[in-house]
């Protein structure tokens, strides 16, 4: 690859400023997945990229206060910056925090057009260089060359700052709840509960709990933050009426775990005058479960101290009616795919009709997720659903005064 090239007129092999103690490199590579993109597509983000990135990478190196170079090798940009005046490990740290804000502000503009079918790959290499005269080309190559391949080691950099940015989250416990309501649809109107969502201070690393919970689970920490997310979740429940429910959102792959130990969630509720009696656990059925006797085992130690369970995301496939047949749930929490324009969609109200009979034979109601709009609402009660719980009904936020 002949690096030398540069695109966006920086002096080719470019002599090296005097003074200068380093030579610093941030690769950044938009890598496509898959051979089925059409030729048109592939020169739309070829395009696509080299905007996004000319138009916001100026913003965050103003950031940083970082002087570079820009040379652009194919579809590869290269920041070259010559470095002075602190240690090694200083200026790494500060190409590698750069590189960071850079996926930050381009991988969501990017990945809002294109999904999954491509990812930013992002390198960093700092070469000692102190006192060299001059042409550069020879230590700009060699530090090119080391950043891409720090950038090829299957985003190691990245999976680096998100370990150093779970760990932080867990040590600080920096994760916070907010509640979104669950209604009756009975005369009256009255809220019936509140479900716990976690929420993180800092989206910076991780776009949104779903992503952070995730990584855990990659991390084998998903437990641990578990934990942490279900304290913070009691702890903020602060006025529960003695006649309302907390639906608290627990992963099944955490009970199929063979150190699972459950027992810690009395000691939360004592702290806020609760009881087992008011607390629902709400297992995720984003993926699906593989170990029922072990889940089984551990929801009938729940059950046991007066605790319900609910199956989340009924009707959004995986095996939510293996999880009905199996957990046998005091409550079926409807997915919002199926609620979503019920009022002008017939197939979906007749799911709809058919989860109500199961639930008819099962003794167990149904609770409507992701309402948005009255017409929804209105077809929800004509049909007899009993609870439901959406953007129409009550955004997630505090816990209410």
């Amino acid at each position: 690859m002949n690096i030398q090239q540069n695109e966006t007129g920086a002096t080719r092999g470019s002599s090296i400023p005097e003074g200068s103690e380093y030579a610093g490199v941030i690769y950044l590579s938009w890598q496509r997945s898959g051979d089925g993109l059409y030729q048109d597509k592939v020169a739309r983000l070829r395009e696509q990229w080299r905007t996004v990135a000319e138009q916001e990478m100026p913003s965050v190196l103003r950031d940083v206060a970082l002087k570079v170079e820009w040379c652009w090798q194919n579809d590869d940009l290269f920041l070259r910056a010559w470095l002075q005046g602190m240690e090694r490990l200083w200026w790494e740290s500060l190409l590698e925090q750069t590189a960071h804000a850079s996926v930050c502000k381009l991988e969501p503009l990017m990945s809002a057009e294109y999904g999954g079918t491509s990812q930013l790959n992002i390198g960093v290499a700092v070469l000692e260089y102190r006192g060299a005269q001059g042409d550069g080309g020879s230590i700009w190559y060699e530090a090119a060359k080391r950043a891409i391949l720090h950038g090829q080691q299957e985003g190691d950099m990245k999976r680096h700052a998100r370990r150093r940015a779970l760990r932080s989250i867990m040590s600080e416990k920096a994760i916070y709840p907010v509640y979104q309501p669950i209604v009756s649809l009975a005369e009256g109107a009255d809220i019936f509960g509140y479900e716990a969502l976690t929420r993180l201070h800092d989206n910076s690393v991780f776009r949104g709990p779903m992503e952070l919970f995730r990584f855990a689970g990659e991390e084998g920490a998903v437990y641990s933050l578990d934990r942490i997310a279900r304290e913070r979740a009691i702890d903020g429940c602060l006025k529960l009426a003695p006649n309302q429910k907390l639906f608290i959102n627990v992963m099944a792959q955490i009970m199929e775990d063979p150190s699972f130990s459950p027992g810690r969630t009395l000691s939360f509720l004592e702290r806020q005058h609760l009881q087992p009696n008011q607390v629902v656990f709400e297992i995720t059925e984003r993926s699906s479960i593989e170990d029922y006797p072990a889940v089984k085992k551990a929801l009938q130690h729940y059950r046991n101290q007066g605790y319900q369970i609910a199956i989340d995301d009924v009707g959004a496939g995986y095996s939510s009616l293996q999880s009905i047949v199996e957990l046998r749930p005091d409550y079926l929490k409807v997915d919002r795919s199926i609620i979503h324009h019920i009022h002008q969609d017939d197939v979906k109200a007749h799911i709809l009709h058919t989860l109500q009979e199961v639930g008819a034979k099962l003794g167990v109601p149904l609770i409507a997720e992701g309402i948005e709009q009255e017409e929804e609402l209105a077809a929800l009660a004509r049909m007899g659903i009993p609870y439901a719980q959406g953007y129409h009904l009550g955004r997630p936020g505090p816990f209410p005064a």
